[in-house]
């Protein structure tokens, strides 16, 4: 069973334009905070416009923590020489929610197999080098209630565990939201569950 994380690494914004020259042939490389398909879609939709002219449009993703998705796309170079670099970068830095895109124009020299993957992942490098990496934390928000005659303990118990209160509602059904590590999600809402009245919703 994958061990659960309570953080990731991203970056804080998008990079700025990356470029990388070798034997005539110039590289654009992007990098992009992501957080979902349709998000990435967007952003390699609007680096082709950009770039409506180049030969290739490369890229790799990582998404997600529990687990990580990824894609890796050569977008017509030869097998593993610009998807795979790049996403040997995102890798590498330990990055997720990270969309990079490197942009090729054809300079006329062909660079043979070792000279794409190698103009590849420096182009990602780079770009990546360039970002501010931030750590962010996974977390649940859970939500219980309870009749008020138990409000005595329920506080008691959540003041003995240090749970963090988002959000509260005290009326004749009160209601608490709490935000827990992603990692000690199930053993908080075991101790809920075991008082007695408490009825809990993830």
């Amino acid at each position: 069973m994958e061990e659960l994380k309570d953080s990731y690494n991203t970056i804080s914004k998008a990079s700025e334009v990356c470029l990388y020259k070798v034997k005539n042939s110039k590289f654009f490389g992007y990098a992009f905070p992501v957080t979902s398909e349709d998000v990435i879609k967007a952003f390699i939709l609007e680096i082709k416009k950009e770039h409506y002219q180049a030969r290739h449009w490369c890229y790799a993703w990582r998404l997600g923590v529990n687990p990580v998705r990824y894609r890796a796309n050569d977008d017509g170079e030869p097998s593993n020489t610009a998807g795979q670099p790049i996403l040997g970068q995102l890798l590498s830095y330990e990055v997720t929610n990270v969309l990079v895109v490197v942009v090729r124009y054809f300079g006329g020299v062909k660079l043979g197999v070792g000279g794409l993957i190698s103009a590849y992942r420096t182009t990602a490098q780079e770009c990546l080098e360039s970002c501010d990496v931030v750590a962010k934390r996974v977390t649940d928000v859970t939500e219980f209630y309870f009749e008020y005659p138990l409000m005595n303990e329920v506080m008691r118990k959540v003041k003995q565990h240090q749970l963090q209160i988002v959000n509260q509602e005290f009326e004749a059904i009160c209601k608490i939201w709490i935000e827990t590590p992603k990692s000690e999600t199930e053993q908080i809402t075991k101790l809920l569950n075991s008082i007695y009245g408490v009825q809990v919703k993830l």
